[in-house]
This record gives C-alpha cells, structure tokens and sequence, in this order.
C-alpha cells in the first residue's frame, strides 16, 4: 500500500473523535498498511494514527524500536484496533513533535508507565505494559483518536512550544 498524504493542523478531521471499529475486515487491515508504510515514510516519525489520513476509526500504530530512545525498550510494531488505556502512572515532561504539526515541538506531561487494551489485525485482544518514550507515542497517538493534538497539552504555549528548525 502506498504511503498516504498526512493532513496538517487545522484540518477539522484532526479535531474528531473517531469511531470504533466494529468488525475487522480487509478495509481495516489495508487501512492498518497505509498507517504503517505512512509511519516508516515520515521523517522519524514512530507512529501514526487513522484520522492523520483522514480515517475517523480507531486505529493506530506504534513503532519505537528503531528510534534512540526507544531501541532498548519496546514491543516492536504495534497494530491497534480499538485502544483502550487501562491504568495510567508516573508523570515525565517529553517533547513531542507530529507529523499533523510539523512545524513545531512541544513540552507536554505524560505518564510514563501504561497498561492497554487493544485488538490485534486479527481480532486478538491484547494487553501489554508500556513504559518511557514508547508509552508517550502510544498516548500521543490515541490523542489524535479523541480528536486531541499535542499543542492542546503542552505544559505552557509562552515557554513549552517551540518552531522546529528542520523537518
């Protein structure tokens, strides 16, 4: 499948809450290429979620194996169908960037220790454990699930939002 055209901040599909996915079905799991191939086609970029290629469905994927930060400490590509933050703790302050906002970063709390439900591209439920930066990306990507980007969490739009100077 072909990388898709990733839509920009303030597209009005990047403010809506997407809708569960009720049967997974072929459409999905091309829908789940196109998020993947759209992901390893982006400049660093270690996730990417539905409405980001203008699907309003729940789905998402997650990738921090091949970035620095997260090489040491991850579960590989994460397909997710349907995801569902169980149990939240700890708090770190990360920046974050975004495919949808290229031209900025940004300080944004977050937790840094997550338990989630999700539906495997074949129906499996799963629940894993995330910790550090992969726990970040997995809850910077389920944002853009309820319609929330991270310049609506960063910690302070005067000191913790800065202009990328390359993307």
């Amino acid at each position: 499948m072909p990388v898709q055209p990733v839509l920009r901040y303030p597209h009005p599909i990047l403010k809506k809450l997407c809708h569960q996915v009720e049967q997974i079905d072929q459409s999905i799991h091309d829908l789940i290429q196109d998020l993947v191939d759209t992901m390893h086609g982006g400049p660093g970029s270690v996730g990417v979620a539905a409405p980001q290629i203008g699907v309003i469905l729940r789905v998402c994927v997650v990738d921090v194996s091949k970035n620095r930060q997260g090489k040491e400490n991850n579960h590989g590509l994460l397909r997710m169908v349907n995801p569902v933050i169980t149990r939240r703790s700890g708090s770190a302050t990360m920046r974050e960037g975004c495919m949808s906002v290229p031209d900025y970063t940004g300080d944004v709390d977050r937790a840094t220790e997550i338990t989630l439900q999700f539906r495997e591209p074949d129906g499996t439920l799963r629940e894993i454990t995330a910790s550090g930066f992969e726990a970040v990306a997995i809850q910077h990507e389920m944002d853009h699930l309820d319609g929330v980007l991270f310049l609506d969490r960063v910690t302070s739009i005067k000191t913790g939002l800065f202009r990328r100077k390359n993307y």
